[in-house]
């Protein structure tokens, strides 16, 4: 175990619920969120309370799958270096204070959904349900499937968004949002699982690269690359500006991944993709952030 520091609660509570996951995803749920506003020409004005029950039911609902994935992995958690210092794991916080605060943020979190429209509340549950059961509970630790089965979760964040302004995800803007949130995550947590490579294998955590290597990992790797660039022209209907961002974000990332590969070792050739992948997230739903907010203001 590591050295255990006398947190105050606050910080406690921010690694008991991974404040740090709750940021990032914010970003795509209101990129989802102000696309559907343009997409649909609604005012922001007209929809102002939607969007701060979006935000609090998002960080309340994501904040609880952190709070029971936190309390399951336990004993995982002791062996890898990068977790063994969470509250959870160290004693600083109860095991059952974590239960409750987890049923309590989930029951709030889907109730403040629901307060914007019903589809981003039943996409707010099977967020939350996919990452706490079939990720958590099931697959994790079962099958190299596990970031795959993951992913469904982690790209909710775009669809509550949308859904939470217009409650219809068939647009081919959301299906193009959700699918490159569930894409983009399968290189971004393959980069993690080769630098953490002896971590996983010693928690017995199935990861891609700990059961298969590293170059089955970089094929696989290149193949979702190649959909994510495909994916991007969902965005045409809507934007060929948007389409253009995605396509050339994601065609950059694929000549990274291949000239990196051939030039550097496994960990630099791991890290500098998963830096990339965070530019990749940012720059990408921060422009369409940006896009969709000026499309509404100046009526574009």
């Amino acid at each position: 175990m590591g050295k255990v520091e006398n947190l105050p609660l606050s910080k406690i509570l921010a690694q008991t619920i991974k404040t740090g996951i709750i940021k990032s995803n914010l970003i795509p749920m209101f990129a989802g969120l102000t696309l559907s506003l343009y997409t649909y020409q609604i005012s922001i004005f007209e929809k102002w309370p939607e969007i701060i029950f979006a935000f609090i039911g998002t960080i309340l609902v994501i904040g609880a799958a952190g709070a029971f994935n936190n309390l399951y992995d336990r004993d995982i958690d002791t062996i890898m270096e990068r977790t063994k210092i969470r509250p959870t794991v160290t004693g600083e916080i109860n095991p059952k204070t974590v239960l409750w605060l987890a049923i309590f943020m989930s029951i709030f979190g889907i109730i403040s959904l629901a307060l914007t429209t019903p589809l981003a509340a039943l996409l707010g549950f099977l967020g939350l349900f996919f990452y706490v059961v079939p990720y958590t509970m099931w697959s994790k630790r079962r099958t190299v499937f596990n970031t795959e089965i993951g992913s469904i979760s982690g790209a909710m964040p775009p669809l509550i968004g949308w859904a939470a302004i217009y409650p219809d995800i068939t647009h081919p803007a959301a299906l193009g949002l959700f699918i490159i949130a569930v894409i983009w995550q399968m290189p971004h947590f393959y980069s993690i699982a080769i630098r953490r490579h002896n971590e996983y294998k010693a928690a017995k955590v199935p990861m891609l690269p700990v059961v298969k290597g590293i170059k089955r990992t970089y094929i696989q790797t290149n193949i979702y690359l190649i959909v994510l660039i495909a994916i991007s022209f969902l965005f045409s209907s809507l934007s060929m500006g948007l389409m253009l961002v995605a396509l050339l974000l994601s065609v950059v990332w694929l000549l990274l991944s291949i000239v990196g590969y051939k030039k550097m070792d496994s960990e630099k050739w791991a890290k500098s993709m998963f830096i990339y992948s965070l530019i990749h997230m940012t720059i990408l739903f921060s422009t369409v952030i940006i896009y969709s907010l000026m499309g509404i203001i100046f009526n574009l």
